[in-house]
């Protein structure tokens, strides 16, 4: 494996255990796509402090290449998935969440309303991915090629192109 992911869901009901997490089954799958180990999942309601606290913790402690979190990206009231990742991440990385409401946007009539970020935090990507497991074997089979790119290109090995290729 070449480096370490840390996996959040984030679901106030799953997280009581109203109802089975099924988010972590097509997140692990993606992280062994990109050749990482799990490092971490954890299933935690949808607390802003906490999220962020999370995704520092992962960043910052731990040196995760990736942070992957699914859930709370939508426009309830309750979903601050995406303004704890923007309290935490120092670069944004728009492209990314934009190529996955493109993706969603032939399975879903409510594509348009994820709100999920992405970035990076010190060398380590975060990536919000809804909370469906359908939409995130979706979204991330068109974006995993691009994440393994990004992730060699942030740790500064050789990413086939320029100079270093």
């Amino acid at each position: 494996m070449a480096g370490r992911a840390a996996l959040i869901s984030i679901s106030t009901s799953r997280s009581a255990g109203s109802a089975p997490d099924h988010s972590r089954e097509p997140l692990e799958r993606l992280a062994a796509r990109l050749e990482l180990e799990v490092n971490a999942f954890e299933l935690i309601p949808d607390d802003r402090e906490r999220i962020e606290g999370l995704l520092r913790r992962y960043s910052d402690e731990e040196a995760c290449e990736l942070i992957l979190t699914s859930g709370g990206t939508g426009v309830a009231p309750s979903d601050v998935t995406p303004e704890a990742t923007l309290a935490v991440i120092e670069r944004h990385v728009p492209g990314i969440p934009e190529a996955m409401r493109d993706a969603s946007r032939a399975h879903t009539p409510n594509w348009m309303l994820s709100r999920a970020q992405a970035g990076i935090r010190g060398t380590t990507l975060i990536v919000n991915f809804p909370g469906s497991p359908a939409s995130i074997e979706q979204t991330g089979e068109a974006i995993a090629p691009a994440l393994g790119h990004a992730l060699a290109l942030i740790a500064g090995r050789p990413s086939g192109h320029g100079a270093d290729g």
